[in-house]
């Protein structure tokens, strides 16, 4: 049964909660009013009682909706791993009181990780919209300013090669077809395992690939071969394992271990045509010379995954999904979104003018962006939304009245101010966890990213609230 609060304190909690008061950092004190807002419990309270028909009124009592939030926004606060989340917390009594956990059991890493997958990206974008209204009534932000960036979160994958990339098909349908023989026993075809010989090939591809001259391609092309040989063969097994599970060759009386052979089979018809696709865009890169390939596959994981570069120089070409960030004052990100397909800058400033002002209920005076964000309708449509102020620099124009106006003095301190965006990424990068998504799926991405956003907002809502509440000390002469 859900609970959206723990009950009363117990005596020790009491005094425990006491004794460390004086431990808590600047942060957490105002944090914790935030996170004590009744619609944020309920949006969690909701969320999770819709796992089960009847959670509101039957069974065992569950975790508290806020300590179920408190849990996994103290994850991506600190970065960490959900294991280490469980430790942290039993032996810290400062997190057990922040998080409401007290004297009690701290959930097992298991359990929080059902609690993400339950609360979903719509209900974690529900709750940065709260997150971004609280701080909007205490005064922490306005809205009057606006700045915008883009960046990229990779998704957790290794560096895609077509022969590593073959290699894991391989692997994944081994291990399905080895777990289906293990369950269904000698009933239809038999497994043959060609892990050890794919993997050979892949080894002497790696080779021949540091080879240089002619003799190098010659075996670089003929491990191809072979590899693509020995896994094409891999897929046709494949398929027959599924059809003999569909048609009930392969079955077992045991129901839970029908279930099992069922869930084998789905997994199947999902990598293979994955995997179909990597034989062929090996194919025609390798042995074809078509370097082109559109909708390229880079995991058989991740198919989403897209190519991005966005011209750095320490790393020029990244693998995952876009981010736009937009922020106002106090570093408060008021939005955020994960794109499917990378769109281009200049079409997403209007947008964010537009979810700016939704979030807000005003449109900001001044937009702040970098020149990847300008076209001259991008600023006339500004203007006529009631911006005041577009500080987006045009790297070629040649007008001698455009360049007066880069250069003048409320233009060159709205680019100085743009420039916090970009210090903000890299904070969300380093403390909390965005340079690499962990979550899989898209759905994962929009999670991760969401409750990487709501953490640095709940640090810098509770740093601005505490600077507000120290008293002003005169300067003495």
């Amino acid at each position: 049964m859900e609970t959206r609060r723990k009950p009363q304190l117990s005596f020790a909690e009491g005094l425990i909660a006491e004794e460390v008061s004086d431990l808590w950092e600047d942060w957490m004190r105002p944090a914790d009013q935030v996170l004590d807002d009744d619609q944020l419990l309920t949006t969690v309270y909701e969320a999770l009682a819709q796992r089960r028909p009847k959670s509101r009124t039957r069974g065992r009592l569950g975790t508290p909706a806020e300590v179920v939030l408190r849990l996994l926004l103290l994850k991506h606060i600190r970065n960490w791993s959900y294991e280490v989340v469980e430790r942290e917390v039993r032996a810290n009594l400062v997190y057990r009181s922040f998080t409401r956990v007290g004297g009690g059991k701290v959930p097992d890493d298991t359990v929080m990780n059902k609690w993400a997958l339950a609360l979903g990206p719509e209900v974690i974008e529900n709750i940065h919209k709260r997150v971004v209204a609280i701080a909007q009534e205490k005064k922490v932000v306005a809205g009057r300013r606006m700045r915008v960036d883009t960046t990229v979160v990779e998704t957790n994958i290794h560096y895609p090669t077509d022969s590593s990339l073959l290699g894991d098909g391989v692997r994944v349908l081994t291990r399905a077809m080895k777990r289906i023989a293990t369950i269904a026993g000698d009933a239809g075809a038999k497994l043959r395992d060609r892990s050890r010989s794919v993997k050979y090939r892949i080894l002497e591809i790696g080779r021949a690939a540091r080879s240089k001259g002619g003799i190098g391609k010659e075996k670089l092309q003929q491990g191809y071969r072979q590899l693509l040989a020995a896994t094409s063969r891999v897929v046709g097994q494949a398929k027959r394992f599924s059809r003999e599970i569909e048609a009930g060759v392969k079955t077992s009386a045991d129901v839970f271990k029908q279930a099992t052979l069922e869930g084998l089979r789905k997994e199947l018809d999902i990598m293979v045509p994955r995997v179909r696709q990597v034989i062929e865009q090996a194919r025609g890169r390798v042995l074809g010379g078509d370097i082109h390939v559109p909708e390229k596959l880079l995991s058989i994981f991740e198919p989403s995954t897209e190519i991005i570069r966005k011209g750095k120089a320490s790393k020029p070409t990244e693998f995952g999904k876009l981010v736009k960030i937009q922020e106002a004052e106090n570093q408060i990100i008021t939005a955020y979104e994960v794109y499917e397909k990378r769109p281009s800058d200049s079409a997403l400033l209007i947008p964010a003018i537009e979810a700016h002002e939704a979030q807000l209920g005003c449109v900001p005076r001044l937009v702040a962006g970098d020149a990847g964000f300008y076209s001259a309708s991008n600023e006339k449509a500004a203007h006529e939304k009631g911006v005041k102020r577009v500080s987006i620099p045009n790297r070629n124009t040649k007008s001698d009245e455009r360049k007066r106006e880069q250069k003048k003095p409320w233009f060159r301190n709205g680019q100085k101010w743009r420039t916090g965006c970009e210090g903000r990424i890299s904070v969300l990068k380093r403390r909390h966890g965005l340079n690499r998504c962990r979550d899989r799926g898209d759905r994962g991405m929009r999670r991760w990213v969401g409750f990487a956003v709501i953490a640095d907002n709940l640090i810098n809502i509770g740093r601005v609230l505490t600077r507000k509440s120290k008293p002003i000390i005169p300067a003495t002469v």
